[in-house]
């Protein structure tokens, strides 16, 4: 049996849907009855100026009330950031339903959304696609910025699909449902005394779709999370179920494995796992002549480091996490501050910008975490790069008093709180090796804060830096043949901390600016290519042909689409995005 996700409606539709029973043609009720507007008795062109003004004033004013009615209309809370449209007053079918990614940035509609709950179930609803030509995206927990497993035309979501099939204690390898989130997974695991290797910023994401994006955690000597993928099951249109491995059709292994949901539903995955253990995270301010000085110690000595850059301050968190010693054991540190003293200096910003603002805000801020008082701050004014600068100082104090230790599973320590809906770019290039960092991952910060301040970018913080080792994942922004290179992350933001319309749509703007200018001025010289849950297909053709050209300089993209054409000939599996960014040398 199916099920399909509840529908929603939407409160922007049912809002002019209402309008329109009420008002069944705006206009006429809107203009007083004039006879003379629809018949003459006199054939011909008015007599005089009197009715020639007469005329032009009844047209001026059904030109009027028409626009009136139309930019009257409230934005409803989930209108986001989407233009208005006109005409749209048509009820929405009950059968459709509306699909959003976390960040809130992407979002469509549609009446296919099929979710199968046996392996059984998932081969029928792929072979009957393939016959009829019926979309079906692979999509998992939405959690990608960019949208990427979603179309209007169908979708497959694994979520029934989410049981822990087998566990090699020895081995340490488990296989799942790739509809299973990491949460889930890691809970099931963890009295078997083993884990995942590495986690991302957060935990809800579905086992497939972690992988086939290229996901990634942070440390220098551990590979992205598609590295722990040692076989998997994909269900393709054209050769039904499929097993691949690295002794199993390695070349399609190795090009599927970060495989963008375009060659076949990963049905089930296999995944190389580690001891579990308890980790020491220390967290501490530090700058950049200092992180010059430390980098490559940083790198080297640590099994997971990251860094938080903050705009228009020279203050850089350093949040590093390693093994506890089993001589020493964890550290007896006991913090120079409270939490309550360390998020005192961002309350009283807050405090101070509400009587600023005149904004009034019922809830107490001595009850918001540190992520969402910054959240209400930038709302209050988020492209005055002033107030920005504030709140980015406000933050760096926080993280100055937050210095310290802390101790927990590798789970729960490797986590971070991103906040809430935001447009994130987040760029990977290579930072020379392990025993010899190429330091041109701190030249690229350097670039991007100097590019902030010159063109007045109002950025928040963080730009978030983070390292791997390599993937052998041919797709996969990390790849290198070279077993020693290492990679660099960097994530620049912007939170969209309102729902009004109009003000997200400024703060698009603003970001894709932001956004932009480190395109066009680095990319190209640090070799720096995007996540794949966060690139966006350019809009202007001749943006889009070359960003076309530049991923066929980095990626297997003849291989790709020829795999592609072979096991899903009809392109069920594919979007808009696959087809922009691959497109197929017959389409060419």
């Amino acid at each position: 049996m199916l099920r399909s996700l509840t529908s929603k409606r939407s409160s922007l539709q049912s809002l002019l849907n209402h309008h329109t029973r009420l008002h069944p043609n705006p206009l006429l009720l809107t203009t007083p009855y004039n006879p003379r507007l629809f018949s003459s008795t006199t054939p011909g062109p008015p007599s005089s100026d009197a009715e020639l003004r007469k005329y032009i004033g009844y047209t001026l004013l059904l030109l009027g009330c028409g626009a009136a009615t139309y930019y009257s209309f409230p934005f409803p809370e989930n209108a986001i950031h989407k233009k208005a449209q006109l005409f749209r007053y048509a009820p929405l079918p009950d059968d459709l339903h509306t699909v959003s990614n976390w960040s809130g940035t992407h979002e469509v509609q549609t009446r296919a959304f099929l979710q199968p709950e046996s392996m059984e179930e998932l081969e029928g609803i792929v072979k009957d696609a393939n016959v009829k030509k019926q979309k079906i995206r692979p999509v998992g927990s939405g959690l990608s910025p960019n949208g990427i497993g979603l179309t209007r035309a169908g979708m497959v979501n694994l979520g029934l699909m989410d049981k822990v099939l087998s566990v090699d204690k020895k081995k340490k390898r488990v296989t799942v449902q790739a509809g299973i989130r990491v949460q889930q997974l890691v809970d099931s695991i963890k009295d078997y005394g083993i884990t995942l290797q590495n986690f991302a910023s957060i935990r809800e994401q579905q086992v497939g779709g972690i992988v086939q994006v290229g996901a990634h955690g942070t440390g220098a000597r551990l590979p992205p999370i598609d590295e722990q993928v040692i076989s998997m099951k994909l269900v393709t249109p054209a050769k039904g179920t499929i097993e691949i491995s690295k002794e199993k059709d390695p070349e399609l292994f190795y090009l599927a494995r970060c495989g963008l949901g375009g060659l076949g539903v990963v049905a089930e995955v296999t995944l190389q796992c580690v001891e579990r253990q308890e980790l020491v995270e220390h967290t501490f301010l530090s700058n950049m002549k200092d992180i010059k000085k430390n980098h490559k110690k940083f790198l080297s000595e640590n099994k997971h480091v990251k860094y938080l850059h903050i705009p228009y301050t020279d203050a850089v968190v350093v949040v590093t996490c390693n093994p506890i010693s089993k001589s020493q054991g964890p550290p007896n540190h006991k913090p120079k501050y409270t939490t309550e003293e360390a998020l005192q200096h961002v309350r009283d910003l807050y405090r101070e910008s509400l009587k600023k603002y005149r904004v009034a805000d019922s809830s107490s801020p001595d009850e918001l975490s540190f992520t969402e008082l910054r959240d209400k701050l930038l709302a209050m004014d988020p492209l005055n790069k002033e107030h920005v600068i504030k709140v980015n100082k406000a933050e760096a104090e926080f993280w100055r008093k937050s210095e310290g230790y802390r101790v927990g599973w590798s789970d729960e320590i490797l986590g971070f709180d991103c906040g809430g809906h935001q447009w994130v770019s987040e760029t990977c290039f290579p930072a020379g090796t392990l025993s010899k960092p190429s330091m041109k991952d701190l030249e690229y910060i350097e670039e991007v804060m100097q590019l902030v301040e010159k063109e007045s970018v109002p950025a928040p913080a963080p730009i978030e830096q983070r390292w791997t080792a390599c993937s052998k994942s041919r797709m996969s922004p990390a790849y290198s043949s070279a077993d020693d290179d290492i990679f660099s992350w960097v994530g620049i933001i912007m939170y969209l901390p309102t729902m009004d319309a109009r003000q997200r749509r400024q703060i698009t703007e603003e970001f894709f600016h932001y956004r932009h200018m480190t395109q066009a001025q680095l990319w190209d010289r640090y070799s720096a290519f995007e996540h794949w849950a966060k690139i966006e297909v350019p809009k202007d053709k001749e943006e889009l042909a070359a960003l076309q050209a530049r991923l066929k300089k980095k990626f297997p993209v003849d291989a790709y689409n020829q795999a592609r054409k072979e096991l899903d000939p009809n392109r069920i599996l594919s979007n808009n995005m696959l087809q922009k960014l691959f497109p197929s040398s017959e389409a060419v």
